[in-house]
């Protein structure tokens, strides 16, 4: 009966984020927003990008490099993905992503409490998939682009998903990125790319 805690239909509170498909579906995350910065991505918009990615995800290493609620990695894990790694600056956070995320996906789920911009510049092991969902007024997305390419992050045929505001800029991304599907939905405009 356990594994059914925290399961369930009824809508999703503030502070939570549910998952929606593969092993986990259904199951609640909490998210620590202290400071009120936190947007998960809506249940319909994450629906449409892993239904975009169902039948690439089993045996993927995934990178959710601003992991926030920790929901995109955690859905990639659910359904199928290998490893997923999950970057957050926040300690708080980073501590509450590893406390219900960990019993969930095992070793699995790698959780690292740092400055995403500042993580990619180690020595790289390069992601079949990487999530790149900062928060949008900072300016980080078109850089962490720039850094996966440059330092080799990326597997040779690695897929991308970049979120954006709809009314800003879009981030320019390598040019050897070929834009597979995109989306708006609300405020927010949702790019897929394939390396």
């Amino acid at each position: 009966m356990a594994k059914n805690k925290g399961r369930t239909n009824s809508p999703v509170s503030k502070g939570q984020v549910r998952i929606i498909g593969g092993e986990q579906r259904g199951l609640r995350l909490q998210f620590v927003d202290h400071g009120g910065d936190l947007r998960p991505s809506s249940d319909r918009l994450r629906e449409t990008l892993f239904n975009w990615l169902q039948f690439e995800l089993p045996g993927l290493r995934v990178l959710d490099l601003f992991a926030g609620s920790g929901v995109l990695g955690a859905e990639a894990l659910s359904r199928g993905a290998a490893q997923a790694v999950l970057i957050e600056k926040k300690r708080d956070r980073a501590a509450d992503l590893q406390r219900q995320l960990q019993p969930l996906f095992g070793e699995r789920l790698v959780v690292q409490t740092e400055d995403a911009l500042r993580w990619l510049q180690q020595p790289a092991d390069p992601f079949d998939l990487v999530f790149v969902d900062p928060p949008y007024d900072l300016g980080l997305a078109e850089p962490a682009c720039a850094d996966l390419e440059a330092r080799g992050w990326l597997s040779d045929e690695a897929w991308i998903y970049v979120e954006s505001r709809r009314q800003g800029a879009v981030p320019a991304v390598p040019d050897n990125w070929q834009l597979h599907r995109e989306k708006l939905a609300g405020e927010i405009h949702a790019r897929l790319f394939r390396r």
